[in-house]
């Protein structure tokens, strides 16, 4: 083997080799340091471009999901004021039924009609205030045929599987007395009680319909939501195998490179002390 000063050709292999180990070790130790397997695009450029494809969509599902609360408070807000106004409707029929009865007199029947108007009032006073983020829930605006609708975006696109016509679904027309057909009705006479009672049976019925139609809404606007949290979690599961460090294949790796960097750094020194040969034949001369 020739023996050089200016060029120790083994020794640079050795410096080489060591630098090669040591850029690998100080990738291992960013990965265990940081628990991240990708820390740059360099990484693994293809599972890099999936998991941040895989993120975006992360995001605009925990949007929906908030979307989607928001849109069952609003469903169970409009739900709330339904029970009322189906208590209301309930104590209407059972004085309207009083006032039917031939035992009492007329001076009971204007007692009756008066907490007859009052609940009434109160009834549309309900329709007329309940709403949600400023948006009225009770006088219409929830119908199927309103102009203005509302549109719950819950997915990670524009197409219709991905958002939800909360108007089509709902179809929560007003829940006044003039829409339930009660609204001039009396309890003044018997008479008038009967056909008084007659409209309000509907009108229960009518009522039990539209908060059926909200049950639906409910029920369904629930199933989504846990539909969408398990979508969440399994993308979350799909990026951890992405980008997560594997401690126990890690470790590995840094032990080895541990090993290649030291040893490298041992045949460097060893390399160098090759030329130094070079003076033992000077010596001998």
């Amino acid at each position: 083997m020739a023996l050089r000063i200016y060029s120790n050709l083994i020794s640079l292999n050795a410096q080489r080799a060591m630098s090669i180990n040591s850029a690998r070790l100080d990738s291992t130790l960013e990965r265990v340091a940081s628990g991240i397997r990708l820390n740059r695009s360099s990484d693994d450029i293809a599972a890099m471009s999936i998991s941040e494809s895989l993120k975006g969509d992360v995001k605009a599902l925990q949007q929906g999901g908030k979307n989607l609360n928001d849109g069952i408070s609003m469903v169970n807000t409009a739900d709330g004021s339904l029970a009322e106004q189906a208590s209301i409707l309930i104590r209407l029929r059972e004085i309207t039924s009083q006032s039917a009865t031939g035992t009492i007199g007329n001076t009971e029947r204007a007692t009756l009609h008066l907490e007859f108007s009052a609940l009434r009032s109160e009834f549309d006073r309900i329709a007329a205030t309940t709403e949600f983020n400023d948006r009225k829930l009770l006088d219409g605006s929830l119908a199927a045929s309103a102009s203005d609708t509302t549109v719950l975006q819950l997915g990670i696109d524009s197409k219709d599987s991905s958002r939800f016509n909360l108007n089509q679904e709902i179809n929560l027309t007003a829940v006044t007395s003039k829409a339930l057909g009660f609204n001039d009705s009396s309890i003044r006479t018997d008479t008038a009680a009967l056909t008084a009672m007659a409209k309000l049976t509907t009108a229960i019925d009518d009522l039990s319909n539209i908060r059926g139609r909200v049950g639906s809404v409910q029920e369904r606007l629930q199933y989504a939501n846990d539909h969408l949290n398990a979508n969440v979690e399994n993308l979350h599961s799909a990026i951890s195998t992405l980008r997560d460090a594997d401690f126990a294949e890690e470790m590995a790796v840094l032990t080895q490179n541990q090993i290649l960097v030291q040893g490298a750094s041992a045949m460097v020194g060893q390399a160098n002390l090759i030329p130094q040969s070079v003076l033992s034949l000077l010596q001998n001369q």
